[in-house]
């Protein structure tokens, strides 16, 4: 799916995009096309719910996925009997000529993972076979795939600043994609004879409510990431359960919030800090993203920017972090928790960030830096740094059972439907399907867009329980918003 760069099947879902632009994942392009996704094949109706309403049911999905595996592993060695040789096509879009090596293990994570998944891998074997796979080539010398630049690039780097200059190692794509598959190849070969137990293990379902729209505008520059397999793309066998979700709003070109899409969370992952502080490891992951984003606009001449924000359930704990103006919030028992205040440039504390590093503030048609963007941190806008920041705010919330769901869209949403309506506008559906919210975002796009909204619009729905038991409590009403947390943990740059 061109909008949702990592959506892995470890959900029950209703998804639907309209979408223009080219293809990834392996799905075909398309103008204006719609793809729907119910439950996925296998998974039951009822199951038995937890006490964040994720649904266990072990032994079911224990005995499913042992049905499953072979079947999936016997067909994919019957479609590839043998490895690539070198004048094979492999069987998936390129994500460009040069990667860095530090892009590597994200962008061939983002690959693998859509290719399994358009063939219908179970989605703790997808994650397995793409963890397995990406360590094994991280494992050997990268070397043979360095590619030295030609003499126009030569020139063109002489003429940079030498502090500006991108500290990377380009790599030729295309012949890492093929050796990439072999891997793959290799690994489903040895599977087939005897699957590790991580790659059988059940994990907890999620039931995740996701549209997206391009609306009016010329472009779909919104991209979004759905991974309740968090743990197993990652190889990380501690016991605390992890399912990431995020909402990137591009702006000047989708290249940004694409790169945010494939390797924040592949960032997030590596952060020493993941098991011990998982909101600083989202904030540093930010940073680290941005820095690895202006790199590659330098290197590739590109403009575009991306706000962002990302939730990591990790455990029992929600944690958030986000720049600009994308954001989540908590509805809890009905009614509307804020977990964050988004970036814009007319808070004040923004504005005098901006001020004290020599831009301005001013007002259009609204609030922008400098004349120009109307957010004021962000990933990518390396013509706006610093006063555009990527220092990314976060906050932690511990769950206690008694929460509904989330809600992260884009400004494309939160611009026309106010906070305090979103609970009233979820309850009436419910409602209205009897307690099916398999199509809430649906619902939810369609009233931002009815209220005028025309830029790209982005929903994504995360139930914390089960939207039925929902029915009987009701909405308690849009009056004050409670703030769910205390004190954001904020991160503010000083001057460069």
């Amino acid at each position: 799916m061109e909008d949702s760069v990592l959506d892995r099947r470890g959900v029950t879902a209703q998804q639907s995009l309209d979408r223009s632009g080219g293809a990834q994942n392996g799905m075909p392009q398309g103008k204006a096309q719609e793809h729907r996704e119910q439950r996925p094949p296998g998974i039951p109706a009822e199951t038995s719910r937890d006490a964040l309403g994720m649904a266990s049911r072990a032994p079911q999905q224990s005995s499913q996925l042992a049905q499953e595996i072979p079947g999936f592993l016997d067909a994919f060695l019957r479609d590839f009997p043998a490895p690539l040789s070198l004048e094979s096509p492999v069987p998936w879009k390129l994500p460009g000529t040069v990667l860095s090596q530090e892009e590597v293990e994200g962008e061939l994570a983002e690959l693998v993972m859509g290719f399994l998944s358009s063939r219908s891998a179970p989605p703790p074997l997808a994650s397995s076979l793409a963890h397995e796979a990406v360590s094994r080539l991280l494992q050997t010398d990268l070397s043979e795939f360095r590619k030295l630049p030609g003499q126009k690039e030569e020139e063109e780097e002489e003429d940079d600043d030498k502090e500006e200059k991108a500290p990377v190692t380009l790599l030729d794509a295309k012949g890492l994609a093929q050796s990439f598959f072999n891997l793959l190849w290799e690994v489903c070969s040895q599977w087939q004879k005897q699957v590790p137990l991580i790659a059988r293990l059940p994990q907890r379902q999620w039931l995740v409510s996701m549209h997206a729209i391009r609306n009016t505008r010329r472009k779909m520059e919104d991209r979004h990431v759905c991974l309740p397999t968090f743990n197993q793309l990652f190889g990380l066998f501690d016991p605390v359960d992890r399912a990431y979700f995020a909402v990137f709003d591009g702006h000047g070109g989708v290249d940004a919030a694409r790169y945010a899409a494939v390797h924040m969370h592949t960032n997030v992952a590596r952060r020493p800090e993941l098991p011990t502080d998982p909101a600083r490891a989202l904030r540093e992951a930010f940073r680290r993203t941005d820095e690895m984003f202006l790199w590659k606009a330098k290197r590739e001449r590109l403009q575009s920017g991306t706000t962002g924000v990302c939730v990591l359930i990790a455990g029992k704990t929600l944690h958030v972090a986000w720049l600009g103006d994308s954001q989540v919030i908590l509805v809890q028992q009905g009614q509307v928790v804020k977990l964050m205040e988004p970036h814009r440039p007319e808070r004040q504390d923004e504005k005098e960030r901006i001020e004290a590093l020599g831009g301005f503030v001013s007002h259009m048609d609204c609030w922008r830096v400098n004349g120009t963007l109307a957010v004021s941190r962000a990933i990518g806008d390396v013509f706006q740094k610093p006063y555009v920041s990527g220092e990314a705010d976060s906050a932690s919330q511990e769950l206690t059972g008694s929460e509904d769901y989330l809600l992260l869209a884009c400004d494309g949403f939160f611009d026309v439907v106010p906070h305090q309506e979103v609970a009233g506008l979820v309850q009436s559906h419910l409602v209205r399907q009897q307690g099916s919210g398999l199509q809430v975002a649906e619902e939810l796009v369609a009233a931002a867009r009815e209220r005028g909204s025309h830029d790209n619009i982005t929903v994504m729905v995360v139930f914390l329980r089960d939207p039925r038991d929902l029915l009987t409590g009701g909405t308690q009403g849009a009056g004050d918003v409670p703030s769910g947390l205390s004190e954001p943990e904020t991160n503010t740059p000083q001057r460069s």
